[in-house]
């Protein structure tokens, strides 16, 4: 167990100012201001990913975080002024690691990779720095002020969205200090050190995070406009689409488009494909565009259609490997070479400069009551939870 008597010794000029306070609030005269506490971590006592310091301002988080961790405290990178972010990693890293990065702390929009640090917004910069600092402190990554610049829900996700991330890397540990107590159950920490108290807990089993729930609903093509900037190919929407919006909380965070496919199929099977999928920024790592790709697959399905899918992204094709709700069709490439045994021959993908992944849904199909009232109208659509 790490025990600690930790000393934070500050002189004070007495200028006639403090003196006056001094005087106001009866506060015995004095040279040094002097704060100390005792702290108690058995964090050797046992394996861990993830820890997390809390407690409320001026109780000594930072500086137990200094004392016990100082040169694997993340932050204060120097980002290139005016080149993009991606330009700012290690020149070690090829660009399928430091998109695979970006990505895995739900940073997946390429438009904003290609911009200056400075020119993104605050949960765009906590995420990319976070992505940074596993860049650079494979092993042991301390992050003062955690979620601390960012919206609540935002805090919430993105600590979901790092924990994901954290527990996917053998030998990674990461520890987050932060005055908030809402990503406790986010970021479900392996241990909670409370400095404020000196209380140290294991957590002895992971509670998984809180659930996600999302409702979504058809609405008009002109709320794309809401997503358009953060599409990874092009800004660019088919005005024949059919367009469903997933909400949380009431607010807009993912957005589906879908076209009619037209490669050939037997007999008079009828087959919709993924046109559009956008999940914004803040939103992203936990599998809320996936889900809603899904969702919306099983309305088709549930109206008697094939549902596809084609994508270059390597974060949907990876999660679409994984998927059981998916199977391959074709392994990324450039071109399509074939069809399956339904299937006489697939539309060529006119990627001529980047790889493709084509996949069909195989998951649950939607009520057909239900698939045909959502898709007839902008109802309200059930609400599901979101899986990681």
């Amino acid at each position: 167990m790490l025990c600690l008597n930790i000393t934070r010794s500050t002189p004070i000029q007495r200028t006639p100012r403090v003196v006056q306070i001094e005087g106001l609030f009866d506060l015995p005269p004095a040279r040094r201001s002097e704060l100390t506490w005792q702290v108690h971590l058995p964090i050797d006592d046992r394996p861990w990913q993830i820890g997390l310091i809390v407690g409320p301002s001026g109780c000594g988080k930072t500086t137990l975080a200094r004392k016990l961790f100082g040169e694997d405290l993340a932050g204060g990178f120097e980002w290139p002024e005016h080149e993009a972010i991606v330009d700012g990693f290690p020149v070690e890293l090829s660009i399928k690691e430091i998109t695979l990065l970006l990505s895995s702390v739900g940073f997946s929009s390429p438009p904003s990779w290609l911009r200056p640090f400075r020119a993104l917004s605050n949960g765009e910069q906590f995420r990319a720095t976070m992505a940074r600092a596993l860049a650079e402190q494979p092993d042991l990554v301390v992050f003062d002020e955690f979620t601390s610049v960012v919206d609540r829900t935002v805090a919430q996700i993105g600590s979901a969205a790092v924990a994901k991330t954290i527990r996917r890397r053998p030998g990674q540990q990461f520890v987050a200090v932060t005055c908030h107590y809402d990503v406790a159950e986010w970021l479900d920490p392996d241990w909670i050190y409370e400095p404020a108290t000196d209380n140290f807990q294991w957590r002895l089993e992971r509670r998984g995070r809180p659930p996600l729930w999302l409702d979504v609903s058809r609405v008009n093509s002109s709320a794309w406009h809401l997503f358009r900037n953060h599409h990874y190919l092009t800004a660019k929407l088919n005005p024949s689409a059919v367009c469903f919006c997933a909400f949380l909380d009431g607010r807009p965070i993912a957005f589906s488009a879908w076209l009619p496919f037209l490669g050939r199929l037997r007999g008079k099977q009828r087959a919709r494909r993924n046109h559009r999928t956008v999940c914004l920024p803040d939103f992203q790592g936990v599998g809320i565009g996936q889900a809603v790709v899904d969702f919306c697959a099983s309305l088709w399905t549930g109206l008697g259609y094939r549902a596809f899918s084609a994508s270059s992204h390597p974060g949907e094709i990876a999660a679409k490997n994984r998927s059981t709700h998916w199977r391959v069709l074709r392994a990324p490439s450039r071109a399509v070479r074939g069809g399956d045994g339904n299937m006489r021959r697939l539309t060529r993908t006119r990627a001529t400069n980047r790889l493709t992944a084509s996949f069909e849904y195989v998951g649950p199909t939607l009520d057909p009551d239900l698939a045909r009232r959502l898709h007839g109208s902008n109802i309200q659509g059930p609400m599901f939870e979101v899986e990681t």
